[in-house]
């Protein structure tokens, strides 16, 4: 079994680790630290929760030494605001004993007082692509410096359509510098971007991609539409010594929203939601009330399915089955977080069943089904989405005519076939003295004449 120790860190980071009180390296830190400190690129593949964060921060940290130069000359990558205030916090907790400065960088707040920050000077800089970019183009920020590039999370940040910023930072980025790029999937589009940026990288696969937590306990319940599944809801989440802390994923933020109107008056008090239409200060007070235990149930969209890192979150709920079966798999590792035991509980329904399918195969394993609770309604009220489309049947085809057919439809009497020509005399006037409509017909006119 390893230990810190083994990493012979400086005494600065040594005394950092004491205060954090970590027992023992997650299998990545440990994987990684002596790859990363000798400066080669790396591709590291690991299950959400195992501890990236400290796996590629530890071994850059160990041979960093001040300097006067006040462009960064670490940057991280993360796909979102509520990631970057998650990685600052951790670094900051890092170099505690060190002289550095971290700033984050994320779009939602005043681009100019996040300026006036990075004018006094940064080490390390943990940004969102899109802010990072504004920063770089405004002349705030300079990149010349840059000696190590950490992307996280790399296929949520491709998932929501941040290659573009990507390959354009690559750009005016150093070409010499050491590339990190971490992932608990691999996918085609990340191989592509491996093979377009990265020299020779070293992968690190701690679990292979789909590979769930073992200290993560699943199961499922067929159900058969959205109100049944709000029944259920209450059910469960009234033993509130059971589900402690638990997080209840959603397919959208109308959905989000609903479920959050339908539970209030039974947890009100003891329920928060965050989904991408909420307020950068509403995100991040709902975000701290559930971390701090002012609340203990938090409704989400996949916004937060990434990277976010709470404490002893006991289920993870997955009231609609994600279609993509990567997102259950980054879902369910909200819960479970550094080798402590978590629950994962996935509700279904007959259209749902597929995905579910596929999440299976993934996994190369079959989720466990439990027999609904006796008591459990079951409501034959369907939800907005789970109602028959009304009318015509929709074209994918954005340019196909809609042609709507009905009663007053009948075939046209002969006497409306006819086309009508206009006055017969006028027609027949105009063919005589029309005007040759080319030039070969203009001669044998005149030819005609001469005749």
């Amino acid at each position: 079994m390893h230990a810190f120790e083994d990493f012979e860190l400086n005494r600065f980071l040594k005394q950092a680790i004491d205060d954090l009180k970590f027992e023992r390296p997650t299998p990545i830190q440990v994987e990684a630290f002596p790859i990363i400190r000798s400066g080669k690129n790396v591709v590291g593949v690991s299950q959400t929760g195992t501890g990236k964060t400290i796996a590629f921060m530890l071994p850059l940290l160990q041979d960093f030494k001040y300097s006067k130069d006040p462009s960064p000359r670490i940057l991280v990558l993360v796909p979102t605001r509520e990631l970057v205030v998650q990685i600052v916090d951790e670094i900051k907790k890092l170099i505690t004993y060190m002289n550095h400065h971290v700033v984050g960088l994320y779009g939602g707040v005043n681009i100019n007082t996040q300026a006036l920050e990075l004018e006094e000077g940064v080490s390390i800089v943990v940004a969102t692509p899109g802010r990072l970019y504004d920063h770089a183009l405004n002349g705030n920020l300079k990149l010349k410096s840059v000696q190590k590039l950490i992307i996280d999370e790399v296929d949520v940040m491709l998932d929501l359509g941040f290659r573009y910023q990507l390959t354009n930072l690559f750009d005016i980025l150093p070409q010499k510098r050491q590339n990190l790029m971490f992932s608990a999937t691999m996918t085609t589009e990340i191989e592509e971007l491996i093979s377009d940026f990265f020299i020779a990288p070293e992968y690190i696969s701690i679990a292979v991609s789909g590979t769930p937590l073992d200290n993560i306990k699943q199961c499922a319940y067929f159900i058969p539409n959205y109100y049944t599944k709000v029944n259920l809801l209450r059910i469960l989440l009234k033993d509130q010594e059971t589900f402690n802390k638990c997080i209840v994923f959603v397919a959208s933020k109308k959905i989000a929203d609903r479920l959050y109107e339908n539970l209030g008056p039974n947890f009100g008090s003891r329920m928060g939601i965050i989904h991408s239409n909420k307020s950068q200060n509403n995100r991040f007070e709902t975000v701290s009330a559930f971390e701090e235990g002012r609340s203990n149930i938090l409704i989400a969209t996949d916004v937060i399915a990434r990277g976010v890192d709470f404490t002893q979150v006991s289920h993870v709920i997955n009231f609609d089955t994600p279609e993509f079966p990567e997102n259950y798999m980054h879902r369910i590792g909200r819960t479970g977080r550094a080798e402590k035991e978590g629950n994962s509980i996935l509700l279904f329904t007959e259209k749902e069943e597929a995905y579910k399918t596929a999440i299976e195969d993934l996994m190369g394993m079959k989720i466990p089904e439990l027999e609904a609770p006796e008591d459990l309604e079951y409501s034959a009220q369907k939800a907005p989405e789970e109602r028959p489309a009304q009318g015509a049947t929709k074209s994918h085809n954005r340019n196909a005519k809609l042609i709507v057919g009905g009663g007053a439809y009948h075939e046209k009497k002969e006497k409306n076939r006819k086309v009508n020509l206009g006055n017969s005399k006028k027609v027949k006037k105009a063919d005589k003295f029309s005007k040759p409509k080319t030039k070969g017909d203009k001669i044998q006119n005149q030819r005609s004449k001469k005749k």
